[in-house]
Order: structure tokens, then C-alpha cells, then sequence
């Protein structure tokens, strides 16, 4: 599994207000374009989004789905990416100082994607949960 970790200028709780918000992911899970729905209850177990990946007009829909949830601090989840495949996502936010650490693990656990050998697809998935952790500490920082 593939694991980034950022410290951030906020609160645990301000954190996951961002995660517990599904209407946000877009703006920072890279590769998510839109959402399409919210399933209620999010991030209760079982409850999902929906979203689409990719650009328009080349759009696929899929969903995520939470596996474990424990607020403030930790969120599994079951991203839906075919035809790719699915992964497992891990979420962990720890108090750090005046701040939060956020950690992210991930690595695909069914479909094509689990082909490539995992010492070419860690450093991709590493890549972009680089990026998504950058854009989660821009709306946890800047959230009130």
C-alpha cells in the first residue's frame, strides 16, 4: 500500500468537516470530476457517492463507498474506478501540535489495475494522493 502523510494549519474536526462533506470531493480526490449524489447518512458504513472520473466528455460513473468510519479520525472507503478497477482508501487524522496530520494509504484490491506490479503503481498512486492531501489542507485551512 501506498502511503502519503501532510501536516495541516487545522483542527482534526476541521479536517473532517471536509471529509464528511460529499459534495466536496471533487474538489480534492484528483481524478473525480463531479459529483452526482450524496447518499444520506455520509460517511456512515455502507453509505456512498457518486460520482464521475475522467474529462467530458470521456465521463464514467462510479461510486465510493464507506467501509469503516470512526469521526474524527479515521475513514476507509472503497473507491470504484473502472474500468481500472477498486482500491482501498485509508484516511487517519491525528491532532499534530495546533494542527492535524492527515495520512492516506491506498492500493487497488480488485480489477486490471492490480496487474501492474506494485512497485509501478505505488509511485503513481503516491503521486496523486500527493496532490489530494495538498488540495484537503487548502479547504481544511481555509474552511470556517
Amino acid at each position: 500500500m501506498s502511503t502519503r502523510h501532510r501536516i495541516v494549519n487545522a483542527t482534526p474536526q476541521q479536517v473532517w468537516d471536509v471529509l464528511a462533506d460529499g459534495w466536496l470531493y471533487p474538489l480534492f480526490v484528483v481524478g473525480a470530476s463531479r459529483m452526482r449524489e450524496v447518499d444520506d447518512g455520509w460517511p456512515t458504513p455502507g453509505s456512498r457517492l457518486h460520482h464521475s472520473v475522467g474529462v467530458w466528455p470521456m465521463l464514467i460513473n462510479d461510486t465510493t463507498e464507506v467501509l469503516e468510519c470512526a469521526p474524527p479520525a479515521y475513514l476507509k472507503l472503497k473507491a470504484r474506478g473502472w474500468p481500472a478497477g477498486e482500491a482501498h482508501v485509508e484516511l487517519r487524522v491525528e491532532a499534530e501540535g495546533a494542527g492535524a496530520r492527515i495520512s492516506i494509504t491506498e492500493d487497488v484490491v480488485s480489477g486490471p489495475g492490480r496487474l501492474m506490479p506494485k512497485p509501478l503503481r505505488d509511485p503513481q498512486i503516491a503521486w496523486r494522493n500527493g496532490e489530494t492531501l495538498q488540495r484537503l489542507a487548502y479547504l481544511a485551512e481555509r474552511r470556517e
